[in-house]
């Protein structure tokens, strides 16, 4: 299940990690870019953290498949969390690592309690993706025009495509 998403980064704000860059994008700018990247982190461990446990307690019929997709999208979800943390590097800000603020910058609500039906767990990771996506397509636009910063804008539309991919994957197990 997603919360609704929100704008949330004034919540997100963190310090800069170099005070001297100069790349074409002013530090205010970069600094909104960096809450924005902030919270998407945090939704991209919390997605990651749900997927792993649903590999670990999937039950049912189809367990060896669910097993098996489970596994491929944590993999592919840790190398965009990392993706996600090394463009905020990249700006010059500090990623977020610590799970509390995971918790308080994400859109996703984390998954409480032993396994469930396999159905539930592709919906709920289904929907979670799709929260991320209309995040991202969100931001996109903003970081490119708003911002002006066409590299992250590119980044994202990229992430984003990946998680389309992913939804697309999970639903096709719902039909």
């Amino acid at each position: 299940m997603a919360k609704k998403v929100k704008t949330t980064a004034a919540a997100a704000e963190v310090k800069t990690g170099t005070s001297m860059i100069e790349i074409g994008i002013s530090e205010k700018n970069r600094q909104a870019i960096a809450n924005e990247l902030q919270v998407l982190l945090a939704d991209e461990v919390v997605l990651y953290n749900k997927t792993r446990n649903f590999h670990w307690n999937v039950e049912g019929m189809h367990f060896g498949q669910l097993h098996k997709l489970f596994e491929e999208q944590y993999e592919a979800i840790a190398e965009l969390t990392d993706s996600v943390a090394e463009r905020i590097r990249k700006i010059g800000h500090y990623a977020v690592g610590n799970l509390a603020d995971f918790l308080k910058l994400t859109h996703l609500v984390e998954h409480l309690g032993e396994g469930g039906a396999d159905s539930d767990m592709i919906r709920a990771l289904t929907e979670d993706h799709e929260t991320i996506i209309r995040f991202v397509r969100n931001m996109i636009d903003t970081v490119d025009n708003k911002y002006q910063d066409a590299g992250t804008a590119d980044f994202l539309t990229g992430l984003m495509e990946e998680h389309e991919k992913m939804a697309w994957m999970l639903r096709a197990h719902l039909a």
